[in-house]
């Protein structure tokens, strides 16, 4: 017979205790610890699977045993969802049964993006849209506003976790949203809505309903900046796909990033900007993030080109070098890792004689994207060099190079493909390593210069003695 046990459960990590602690094991969160009530069963291994396997769960989700040589291969048929930058994360489209978790702060607009996805979604067929957080009202409103009208787009406002999957079985449709995962609860656990327990079984069995029906199920989730509050980490092993949003809220810009993906690449992005009809994809990235490429050069400013999956990306590095007022020179990176800034300083300092030991040294990345592609470690080297000596990398010079503790500049990959975006955004001439540009292809209209070290940039970006001074 079934007993009940009271555990207490971290709502962060999931690591469960029999006893109350202020401070989780398994994370080091403080309070975080909540009590849940559990069914254990005293019997042995057999007889518990046997016996829960007849208790009737709201689904089920199992398949008999059978010889790998004798499971049907059949080719992965992929659904475009109809939004180019959401499909480049999916790796060209959806797949039968696929859950996929976008997750992401409060009000940056998974919500949006998810009712404009269903709406095109609705061309291949009958598509939920179950909201936990907002009546049928407020999404038919939102979906005037944004001027969406689906025909087999169908609304339903529920959260017990019972009712939606009947809904699924009478509406049948080919795709589900969940908004969002965080409301729901299952009517057979007694722990409140938005705890560990709760997200993680009502994850469990939409899963199991995916699978068993081929239906996509996309599941929203609420996130902080530290994952607390039954965070998606949770659910992340459970479902397919893990999209999220970047959490510059306050940003014009949104940035989805795939951290997890069983059906394609991990490494693309896709840009997004929030606007009245909702959020527009961001197709021609290099003019969006050097909106002002003509307007001359400036000492503390250079242009390179990063690469995130198979997009290059054209960014421009801002660095500002002032004398300090503090004991300490600061030291602050934004966009950019601070321990490889640090790295980069240092090997400035060495090798072209940079002193910085009485300065502030600021590094920022313009348009809010954080990167960490090594292609950018000769821009921001050359950044930091012309705002502490008040020089100007020419306005129509690219740089690309990797930067290593002995002062010599890298390869980096896929150089062609960079270099063409460069000169497809009016790049003159562009700065690369001296071992890569002499098996480089002629590019029309741009001028590749080869450098082995940091002198020989210096040199050849900012000209003059390149050693010693200030």
């Amino acid at each position: 017979m079934a007993r009940l046990k009271t555990v207490y459960r971290c709502q962060q990590c999931g690591h469960s205790a029999s006893k109350p602690m202020g401070q989780c094991p398994g994370c080091s969160e403080w309070n975080s610890m909540v009590e849940e009530v559990v069914e254990t069963r005293p019997e042995g291994l057999v007889e518990a699977v046997a016996t829960s396997a007849g208790r009737g769960s709201l689904t089920g989700f199992s398949s008999p045993v059978v010889a790998l040589k004798d499971v049907r291969d059949d080719a992965q048929a992929r659904s475009a969802v109809g939004i180019g930058e959401l499909d480049r994360l999916l790796g060209g489209g959806l797949v039968a049964g696929q859950v996929v978790l976008l997750a992401g702060p409060p009000g940056i607009g998974k919500s949006t993006l998810m009712l404009q996805a269903a709406a095109k979604l609705a061309s291949h067929g009958p598509v939920l849209y179950a909201s936990g957080e907002e009546s049928l009202r407020q999404v038919s409103g939102r979906a005037k506003r944004l001027g969406l009208a689906p025909e087999r787009l169908f609304l339903v406002s529920e959260t017990n976790l019972a009712k939606i999957l009947a809904t699924m079985e009478s509406v049948k449709p080919w795709a589900v949203v969940l908004d969002s995962v965080q409301t729901v609860f299952h009517p057979q656990l007694a722990s409140s809505p938005g705890s560990v327990g709760q997200v993680r079984e009502c994850a469990a069995e939409l899963v199991r309903a995916a699978k068993a029906r081929d239906t996509v199920v996309f599941l929203l989730g609420h996130v902080t900046k530290d994952g607390s509050l039954a965070g998606p980490k949770v659910l992340e092993h459970i479902v397919d796909t893990v999209l999220y949003f970047d959490t510059e809220r306050h940003d014009l810009l949104r940035v989805l990033r795939a951290h997890k993906n069983r059906f394609g690449p991990t490494d693309e992005l896709g840009l997004f900007e929030m606007g009245e009809k909702g959020l527009r994809e961001v197709t021609d990235a290099s003019s969006f993030f050097l909106e002002d490429l003509g307007r001359g050069a400036a000492p503390g400013r250079a242009v390179s080109v990063a690469l995130e999956g198979s997009r290059p990306l054209l960014v421009e590095t801002q660095a500002l070098v002032v004398p300090t007022k503090y004991p300490l020179p600061r030291r602050m990176a934004t966009g950019l890792d601070l321990n490889r800034v640090l790295v980069l300083l240092a090997s400035m300092e060495r090798h072209v004689g940079l002193r910085l030991e009485d300065r502030d040294a600021f590094v920022s990345l313009a348009g809010g994207l954080r990167l960490k592609d090594p292609a950018l470690d000769l821009a921001a080297c050359l950044a930091v060099f012309g705002s502490a000596r008040d020089r100007a990398v020419p306005s129509d010079m690219v740089l690309l190079g990797e930067v290593g503790l002995l002062g010599e500049v890298g390869r980096v990959p896929q150089l062609e493909s960079r270099l063409k975006e460069a000169a497809k955004a009016g790049f003159k001439r562009a700065l690369v390593p001296s071992r890569a540009a002499k098996d480089l292809p002629k590019i029309p209209g741009l001028a590749a210069v080869g450098v082995a070290d940091l002198r020989a940039a210096v040199a050849a970006a900012l000209g003059g003695d390149e050693d010693g001074g200030r």
